[in-house]
């Protein structure tokens, strides 16, 4: 019989203070390796699109947790979208040479 692991949300498996090291960490990671790729002129349209387009779409997402919460979101549940984003950036840079 197969086991079934359960997702579990980033807000709930971590706390506050783990999650803000882990942002800083991996959004130190993805602009060390942007800044690297703009000094080489090998940053792509599409890379300076999703730069523009990923902060935006954080930005809804949060607003929109924070106003069906009705101001009352918890602050793990508002840095999720960052983090998410964050953490999908630095790993696809990473493999990026």
């Amino acid at each position: 019989m197969k086991r079934r692991r359960r997702a579990v949300s980033l807000a709930s498996a971590a706390s506050l203070p783990w999650m803000m090291t882990d942002l800083a960490v991996t959004s130190w990671e993805t602009i060390a390796r942007r800044s690297l790729l703009m000094a080489q002129n090998r940053c792509s349209p599409l890379e300076y699109h999703r730069m523009l387009t990923e902060k935006a779409m954080a930005v809804m997402e949060t607003g929109f947790r924070l106003a069906s919460a009705g101001g009352n979101a918890p602050l793990t549940s508002l840095l999720t979208p960052w983090l998410k984003r964050s953490k999908a950036n630095s790993k696809r840079l990473r493999k990026r040479r």
